[in-house]
């Protein structure tokens, strides 16, 4: 597995984790927990570590923390979640819930969701990172209509994290968020890798290029992915799913060839074709 160093502590995270809105927002029965206990088997096993959730997504968080929690994994996953409410009273409760879901004492990342009332978390966020109870702090936004706001806490705030939306038909953040993250030294995670479908729909109707082996995808949710990770500036990047196939199939997206510039254009055009 690829892995890509935090710039504010040089600790190494494998390249692809694993995104938990809708797809772990679910119930008990057991027809609906095995597949995503065995997604999140496979993605521990198969090298993966960086498990992402948030308050907004339902029953994610406390699923998550049950399948961990039964039995426990050999080795520690890098939880992050996030804060999205409004009030410092409120942030802390929301906080303690999150930790109590997921089961743990201490978070690897906090994040401000969609910038919800930041300017009250992030100092909330500092302080629990100097008492040790989260290891790092980040922002996160899905709009591009907010970028601008992204690029300035990052130059203003020390952030260690942002996570923001790019893709092979969404790569707005190219202009400016993933070159002033690089320059300030702030680690990326990507959500929304495939446009939640979208891109697959794109090509349900056609073939893999012979060409996608030189960039080494062996199949669309690989030459997506690859995409994305062929940028030095990216962290990680965070696909969901509930079914542990595809799992398998994105992680092998952490490993092997990336794309180069020549590439990468030829499977823009690929998308636009």
């Amino acid at each position: 597995m690829l892995s890509r160093k935090i710039p504010r502590s040089d600790e190494s995270l494998p390249a692809v984790g694993l995104g938990t809105w809708q797809t772990f927002d679910a119930g008990k029965e057991e027809s609906v927990r095995a597949p995503l206990a065995e997604v999140v088997r496979r993605f521990l096993a198969g090298g993966g570590r960086v498990i992402d959730s948030s308050p907004m997504y339902g029953r994610s968080e406390s699923v998550v923390g049950d399948i961990l929690a039964d039995p426990a994994p050999p080795a520690p996953p890098f939880l992050a979640t996030k804060v999205w409410t409004t009030g410092r009273a409120g942030g802390e409760a929301q906080v303690r819930e999150s930790m109590r879901r997921l089961r743990t004492r201490r978070l690897d990342l906090l994040q401000v969701h969609n910038l919800l009332d930041w300017q009250t978390h992030l100092p909330l966020l500092r302080s629990w990172k100097e008492e040790g109870r989260i290891r790092y702090l980040g922002v996160t936004h899905y709009a591009t209509s907010s970028f601008p706001l992204l690029e300035r806490l990052l130059r203003s705030e020390s952030l260690d994290f942002v996570q923001l939306p790019y893709s092979l038909a969404n790569r707005e953040a190219e202009k400016r968020l993933l070159p002033c993250a690089s320059d300030v030294g702030t680690a990326v995670l990507v959500m929304r890798p495939f446009e939640e479908g979208a891109l697959f729909r794109a090509v349900r109707d056609r073939a893999l290029p012979p060409w996608s082996a030189e960039a080494g995808a062996s199949s669309w949710g690989q030459f997506f992915l690859k995409f994305i990770l062929s940028v030095p500036s990216i962290t990680c990047v965070l696909p969901a799913t509930s079914d542990p196939e595809h799992l398998s199939d994105n992680l092998a997206a952490g490993s092997g060839t990336l794309p180069g510039e020549k590439l990468r254009r030829r499977m823009a055009e690929e998308l636009r074709r």
